[in-house]
């Protein structure tokens, strides 16, 4: 990208989560369901003596995209890192719900999930993840009549049960800032140690974790740059490809050959790699 493209982008990563939502909805067309007005917030925090806010830190939007009916539900990293509790996860389960339901009725409802997220809200611990169960059970129904669409940009990333809800997506765009895992980097030296991962080492999590780490192992579909109208173009993009002959969670013996290939006595190096995964995993 030249000096002048560069100046004059759009930076997704440096948006909050209701502008987010707006940069990819069709101009004019942004409108808020359950927005702070509603005073729709976590019951649990502020017993625990946690200030809550007001949206819970869950933004979802209705509008268009492409001229048809989108819903689009962005995580705001900046409350409580993303975390999702009873309350956050449940209005992306129900608007996933009820997009589904639309579908049903004849209304071709499309959903975007915007993954900013550490996973579950340690606060809320049961409860959240009981939602965000609900999360994967409305994607996978949703996915049957429209792709369901999930984007990870940075700077926080997609971690714990909402990387599986990411996974579950029909497609899933990523950045060169974002990371993509089960367990965050801090989790993992905890319970292994720091000899098997440094959290500190910045180079190594995104060389493991990273989106375009990602994209070459066919964990992401798209691998964007941080620019707010190349993400929408991929969106649309995808939308319009329809949804895929098979999700990515209909893939295991895939994942599962390309597993086998690799050797565990042995270090592998990245161009191996590269030559495994190069190969798909949609087989």
């Amino acid at each position: 990208m030249d000096t002048q493209a560069l100046l004059e982008r759009q930076s997704f990563i440096e948006l909050d989560a209701r502008s987010r939502a707006k940069q990819l909805l069709d101009a004019g067309t942004f409108s808020e369901l359950l927005d702070p007005f509603e005073r729709v917030r976590s019951p649990w925090l502020a017993r625990q003596g946690i200030v809550t806010q007001a949206d819970d830190g869950t933004v979802v939007a209705r509008g268009e995209l492409d001229g048809q009916p989108a819903v689009v539900l962005a995580i705001d990293a900046g409350f409580q890192g993303g975390s999702m509790g009873e309350v956050s996860a449940a209005k992306i389960a129900g608007s996933l719900e009820l997009a589904a339901e639309d579908n049903r009725n004849g209304i071709p409802m499309r959903a975007v999930i915007l993954f900013e997220t550490g996973g579950v809200r340690l606060q809320e611990a049961n409860l959240g993840l009981a939602a965000i169960a609900e999360i994967h059970a409305a994607i996978v129904d949703l996915r049957r009549y429209q792709p369901v669409i999930g984007i990870t940009a940075g700077p926080i990333g997609c971690y714990g049960g909402m990387s599986i809800a990411a996974g579950l997506c029909s497609y899933l765009i990523a950045t060169r800032e974002a990371r993509l895992g089960l367990n965050g980097p801090t989790v993992i030296e905890q319970e292994a140690g720091i000899a098997e991962f440094d959290s500190r080492a910045r180079p190594m999590i995104w060389s493991f974790t990273g989106g375009e780490q990602r994209h070459r192992t066919g964990l992401v579909d798209v691998y964007a740059a941080d620019d707010a109208g190349a993400i929408r173009a991929a969106v649309i993009e995808r939308f319009r490809a329809g949804r895929p002959e098979a999700c990515r969670s209909e893939c295991v013996a895939g994942f599962l050959q390309r597993l086998a290939e690799v050797d565990p006595e042995a270090q592998v190096t990245p161009q191996q790699a590269a030559a495994i995964y190069s190969k798909g995993f949609r087989s």
